[in-house]
């Protein structure tokens, strides 16, 4: 088993290098000619999302029995996400000010999306996002949250049942150990599904040259927030790992996912391969099953942390100086904005832009940033993953010292 994890680890890795490499060379050529291969592998992921999700959380916990638990458990769950989003934002802000990457560079000739005007959200688009009218339509829409929250209430209601409602939590725990089979079988199309993937986005930035013309315009953003996701994934992160009792050997087990998060972008797609590396290291199937859906959905320590570098980038590239006051607001709106992001539309628009409003910064500047976003989303969508695992590490801990 061990051994066939590795080797599809390297075939993995082999794609993201000869995907880069086609993309490159190819250009928009490369789009047509392998984009499907991606399209079809993230469809599979997506496909297995919300079934998973529902069996994982209903399992989860009607298997921590004394639904009391779930209080306790939640509680930490949030303190962790809460704790480790917020750090990710103070070490945004201090790269930027470190770095100072927007000092210098050209803001003539933006302009402004007349929709990005109107967008807006606050503490009530978030509760209101908490719940859908009909749970089938967000599930078809893969609108996550309001479908945990849904199965959070039926994990409860079944736990509380006792003897009536058994046969539904076996029923949920099978159907939990068949959809991680069937990640199993989608995972040997990962190496040729991620090859597509980052073969076709990079010839949809133009290829080699066009890419590489946009770093160079924005290549000091590029490198602080890089530098920051770095320190992130492998300080702060690390420190968590130590106190969830793991090592190294942590990382490197999940690193299939790491892997496929960097080529897909997307969470809530990684989710099933998550949930799969976490149960291979031993994770408590109680921490798995509750803490990665829920992870994969409020848990956005790489979002937040570009929110905040991204933010002061724009400021220092039209020469205007956040004091301490407006960069404590940026520090609070990045951080509420990327915890309660699940369940807005075009969540990462939407949070830039309330935090550019939250200081009152010009909504164009976001033009600046959109050539190398989407090759900068899968490095902070990696350390999404990374910060949801090692949550399920810390948790684990915990259950292991309560029972």
């Amino acid at each position: 088993m061990l051994r066939s994890a590795n080797l599809l680890l390297v075939m993995i890795l082999v794609g993201v290098l000869a995907g880069g490499f086609v993309g490159w060379a190819y250009g928009e050529a490369a789009g047509p000619a392998v984009g499907w291969i991606g399209e079809l592998f993230l469809n599979l992921l997506t496909m297995l999302v919300v079934p998973l999700l529902v069996a994982a959380v209903v399992s989860g916990i009607t298997g921590l029995g004394d639904p009391r638990r779930l209080g306790r458990v939640g509680v930490w769950t949030l303190v962790y996400y809460f704790a480790t989003v917020a750090v990710a934002v103070v070490i945004g802000l201090l790269m930027v000010n470190l770095i100072r990457p927007g000092e210098g560079v050209p803001t003539a000739g933006l302009t402004a999306d007349p929709d990005l005007a109107s967008m807006s959200t606050g503490i009530t688009d978030v509760l209101l996002s908490l719940v859908a009218p009909n749970i089938i339509d967000a599930a078809a829409r893969t609108q996550l949250l309001p479908v945990i929250v849904w199965a959070i209430l039926l994990g409860i209601a079944v736990a509380m049942g006792g003897q009536r409602t058994r046969p539904l939590a076996r029923f949920f725990e099978a159907l939990n150990d068949a959809m991680i089979r069937i990640v199993g079988w989608v995972m040997y199309l990962a190496p040729l599904g991620i090859f597509g993937l980052v073969a076709a986005r990079l010839g949809q930035a133009g290829g080699g040259s066009a890419f590489w013309d946009s770093v160079r315009a924005v290549g000091m953003h590029v490198v602080t927030v890089l530098s920051g996701l770095t320190v992130h994934f492998l300080l702060l992160l690390a420190i968590a790992v130590w106190i969830g009792g793991r090592g190294a050997g942590y990382l490197v087990g999940m690193a299939r996912a790491i892997f496929v998060a960097l080529g897909t972008a997307s969470s809530s797609a990684t989710l099933p391969l998550t949930m799969q590396c976490a149960a291979e290291q031993g994770i408590d199937a109680r921490a798995t099953r509750f803490v990665l859906p829920l992870g994969s959905t409020i848990n956005m320590d790489g979002t937040a942390l570009y929110e905040a570098a991204a933010v002061l980038f724009i400021a220092q590239a039209y020469g205007i100086d956040l004091g301490f006051g407006a960069q404590l607001l940026v520090f609070i709106t990045a951080t509420m904005a990327a915890i309660g992001a699940a369940g807005i539309p075009e969540a990462g628009l939407v949070t830039m832009v309330v935090v550019l409003k939250a200081v009152g910064l010009p909504l164009e500047g976001i033009g600046l940033l959109l050539a190398v976003d989407w090759f900068l989303d899968r490095f902070r969508t990696a350390t999404n993953v990374w910060g949801d695992a090692v949550g399920a590490a810390v948790i684990d801990r915990y259950l292991r010292r309560t029972d």
